[in-house]
């Protein structure tokens, strides 16, 4: 992005603090009629992509081109056009009603500058996908056996694209999801790091974990699982925090490569965890009509037991090592702590609000106004006109990509359907699988992941779970004797674990790649060992359909055998890879342990009672021995 010299980073700053103040505003008040709302984002949002964003590597870095300009007066057009006739739009009959060569012109045009904002703000590859989208539409009835599709006009592909808000295309409901939950909650992610509430998770991860072996990367660990609750995103989490704790990491011991990988697969976890999860779990609601307090609710435990085995790796990993704890100089005081801990009182409210069955844009809305009044509380807290406006700013520029990665998205999602390749791709998996559960969702997974490595995680999930969690509800319900309604959350939490977790996966890995940079290692090599430590991401993935209880469902009974089971084989995973358990581990004890906690987390050919047996007695077997032998070590 650009450094804008004096006035620019004033105009800049004060355009988006106000527009998203407007979307603050109206989550408290009421949106206008979707297609306006819809209009009035992307036209606030699209345009200044050009301008802050450079074209290429030799553009200027401190201000726009002429050419920026014309790009950002193209990108307004379109969408200046659908607000000011919005009840028209509203009104239309999609297909029916005359689509004139004025509509074709503005049409076009918002496709090719969306194209051009995403290639430069958010992904090339997801600007790849959106046109290769639309060249399917018109050369796709050339294509042989299941890729053939029937002809599309030139018009219907511009129309489906751009102006069938109903179905999908840029002013489809994704946006409108967007626009309104999403951009709110990220107003208040925006006032949590304006306040402080950033410092306090920092200090509350060093005096919690810095002071075992180790430390650093415990502190690391939980504070990137605390940040990622005001980010929801991988890569500015990794930036925020990693910028603190690599170097920590790194000074106590951990090589490059693995502390990166430590950051980022702690960072990207962050779009897991609730109440605050990554734009994805919104855009989840919205398609499955489920409330978003039962989704946080259902990923809960998941999101606890992928922290869980990172922080058993990393444990692991320093006990083998003998690495030492932070020193006390390093180190912050409870009294630090509980200075700033009266900020954890709007994110109570966020939790009480939600579950009170509020709708996430009010409950959101309303914690930002609280954040705000609770910050004053305290002086080295208080939030001034000055920090207001730079933390709406900052929602700003982060809503903006968010905006055309969305949008993009939605013309995908838009081809996939009038192509009907969504039916045909699924049946292409289908087929591959055999009727197999198991090979169904590894090829999912393997999809999600592929997609994951060219753009962002919200497109990615959005496109997966078009393609396959249909097939998942139909073979799910005729293998597991679930009801097709019952198979909804489990999977589209499944699509949703491996979206998120692409950002951490080789070989092309978002969060990794950032990591890797501030640590000064191989991207590929960090990415390997952020695939490691994020072991958990696949387990609970696939625990969402075989295990119910990992969602809280079913008796009590249930629910702690699937968590037991759970930290039964994470912990053997990764103390097998680490080679330490209470003491150094000989081989065959290592190989024995991953092959139980394999067994433990995927063996869902043996009963949950001889899963679980699996995963618990072979860990606790061999520290039994180890105790026995040498003599019982604590932590």
């Amino acid at each position: 992005m650009r450094e804008l010299p004096g006035w620019g980073w004033w105009a800049a700053t004060l355009w988006m603090a106000v527009f998203a103040a407007i979307h603050l505003y109206f989550a408290g008040f009421g949106f206008p009629e979707p297609i306006t709302m819809r209009g009035f984002h992307l036209l606030v949002f699209v345009p200044p992509l050009f301008l802050l964003y450079p074209a290429l590597k030799s553009s200027p870095r401190d201000r726009p081109t002429l050419v920026d300009w014309a790009w950002a007066f193209a990108a307004a057009a379109p969408h200046a056009w659908v607000l000011w006739n919005a009840q028209a739009v509203s009104d239309r009959m999609e297909y029916v009603d005359p689509f004139g060569w004025e509509m074709m012109a503005l049409g076009i045009i918002c496709v090719i500058t969306l194209l051009e904002a995403t290639r430069r703000a958010v992904e090339p590859g997801l600007a790849w996908m959106v046109a290769i989208s639309l060249l399917y539409m018109q050369f796709g009835h050339l294509l042989p056996g299941v890729l053939n599709t029937r002809v599309f006009t030139p018009a219907e592909i511009v129309e489906s694209a751009w102006l069938v808000p109903t179905a999908g295309g840029v002013y489809g409901p994704l946006t409108g999801i967007v626009a309104t939950t999403i951009a709110v909650f990220i107003i208040f992610g925006a006032f949590m790091q304006g306040s402080g509430t950033g410092r306090l998770f920092s200090n509350f991860g060093a005096v919690i974990a810095g002071r075992y072996s180790g430390g650093p990367a415990k502190v690391a660990v939980i504070t990137s699982g605390l940040f990622g609750t005001m980010s929801g995103s991988s890569v500015s989490n990794v930036i925020t925090t990693g910028a603190m704790t690599i170097p920590l990491m790194q000074r106590v011991g951990y090589r490059p490569a693995v502390a990166g990988g430590i950051e980022a697969a702690a960072s990207v976890g962050g779009a897991l965890m609730p109440p605050v999860m990554g734009a994805a779990a919104f855009v989840m609601a919205e398609i499955t009509n489920i409330p978003y307090s039962q989704i946080i609710t259902a990923a809960a435990l998941g999101a606890v037991l992928y922290y869980f085995a990172i922080l058993a790796a990393v444990h692991f990993e320093a006990k083998r090592a003998g690495m030492r704890p932070m020193s006390l100089s390093e180190m912050p005081t409870w009294h630090e702590v509980l200075a700033d801990a009266h900020l954890i009182l709007p994110i109570g409210v966020l939790v009480y609000l939600m579950n009170e069955r509020w709708s996430g844009n009010y409950a959101a809305f309303m914690s930002t106004l609280a954040m705000v009044g609770v910050s004053l509380l305290r002086a080295r807290t208080r939030m001034g006109w000055r920090t207001v406006l730079e933390s709406l700013a900052s929602a700003g520029h982060t809503m903006a990509p968010l905006a055309v990665s969305i949008a993009g998205s939605g013309i995908v999602v838009s081809a996939l359907t009038s192509t009907g390749m969504v039916v045909a791709f699924g049946g292409i998996i289908k087929d591959l699988a055999g009727g197999s559960l198991p090979w169904l969702l590894v090829l999912l997974c393997m999809t999600v992941l592929i997609l994951g490595m060219g753009i962002p995680t919200t497109p990615s999930y959005i496109i997966a779970a078009a393609i396959g969690v249909p097939q998942i509800l139909e073979l799910g319900s005729r293998t597991l004797g679930y009801s097709p309604e019952q198979l909804i959350l489990p999977a589209h939490l499944f699509v949703f674990y491996f979206a998120v977790i692409a950002d951490a996966t080789p070989p092309v890995a978002a969060a990794a790649f950032a990591a890797a940079a501030i640590a000064r290692a191989s991207p590929t090599i960090t990415s390997l060992h952020a695939t490691r430590f994020g072991i958990a991401g696949f387990t609970v993935g696939f625990a969402f359909i075989y295990d119910p209880g990992i969602m809280l469902r079913g008796s009590l009974g249930e629910i702690l055998l699937a968590s037991a089971t759970q930290v039964g084989a994470l912990v053997a995973v990764t103390a097998g890879y680490a080679g330490f358990l209470l003491k150094r581990l000989a081989m065959p004890e290592r190989l024995l342990l991953v092959a139980g906690g394999l067994v433990g987390a995927f063996g869902y050919m043996l009963g949950d009672v001889e899963r679980g047996a699996v995963a618990m007695l072979i860990p606790a077997g061999i520290a039994l021995w180890q105790g026995m032998r040498r003599g019982v070590v604590t932590a």
